[in-house]
């Protein structure tokens, strides 16, 4: 039986850690978290968002831009987010609408999918 999410793993070039960790650690404001020494030569870092984590890895040859995969951050600020990310030069784009919620997309530094969602029933 399936209990329920436990962490998701997205991914960044090689080498590129230190940047990753300026977009999601200062930007974003996720908090990083200590890898088990076990995992820490495969490269990447890993970050916490509640009870949940987010593990940025590392991959070559991949084209991030392609793909549909995202991670979306549930916020209780949409109009934050998009002025904060405005800012920082990010491209904001309009998700396709859902009920109950509004939401918008972008891609990070690296060209992964990322969405902001925030319920319109508190």
């Amino acid at each position: 039986m399936i209990k329920g999410l436990h962490h998701v793993q997205i991914t960044i070039p090689q080498g590129m850690e230190d940047e990753a960790k300026k977009f999601y650690c200062d930007v974003l404001g996720l908090q990083e978290i200590e890898k088990p020494d076990s995992l820490k030569g495969r490269g990447g870092f890993w970050l916490t968002i509640g009870d949940k984590d987010v593990h940025i890895g590392t991959e070559d040859g991949f084209d991030r831009t392609k793909t549909k995969a995202h991670i979306a951050y549930e916020v209780d600020n949409l109009a934050y987010w998009k002025t904060k990310l405005t800012q920082e030069n990010i491209k904001l784009l309009d998700g396709i609408p859902i009920p109950n919620f509004d939401r918008f997309e972008f891609r990070d530094p690296f060209g992964n999918r990322v969405e902001m969602i925030q319920s319109l029933n508190p």
